[in-house]
């Protein structure tokens, strides 16, 4: 049985081009990860631990006080995971995020299942009026 040379190439290119899209398909069902963003209002996290900052001893000497806002991803365990700063003195950023990691959330549940959430947490670096204690608030 004689099979032309045109044949052959034809189930040849068919059977390369199935399976390109057999690998596609499989890379892409490997790749993808289940990661749901829920953009609907969750009840607040509530901090279990909360862990002080120390005031930074240049900015006390330089009387500076102010605001650090810091975005949160809460684990579903309730700990911190990652921590983005949205806007705060640069002498006090440091020691804001220093604390706020070692924070403890209480998990938040959705549908009877602890599920990880972001949060803002804004540390306030306030100097007594006498200068001599410097005291920030969570």
């Amino acid at each position: 049985m004689l099979v032309s040379n045109y044949v052959v190439k034809k189930r040849l290119i068919i059977a390369v081009l199935l399976f390109c899209v057999v690998m596609s398909l499989l890379t892409f069902a490997q790749n993808t990860k289940p990661n749901v963003r829920i953009s609907c209002p969750l009840p607040p996290s509530h901090p279990l631990k909360i862990v002080r900052p120390i005031y930074p001893e240049l900015a006390r000497q330089a009387h500076i006080e102010g605001r650090v806002s810091l975005n949160c991803l809460i684990r579903t365990d309730g700990t911190v995971d990652k921590i983005e700063v949205k806007r705060g003195h640069p002498l006090l950023i440091q020691a804001a995020t220093d604390a706020v990691s070692k924070w403890k959330f209480k998990p938040t549940v959705l549908n009877g299942k602890a599920v990880e959430m972001e949060t803002v947490v804004n540390i306030d670096f306030r100097l007594p009026k006498n200068h001599s204690e410097a005291k920030p608030s969570a």
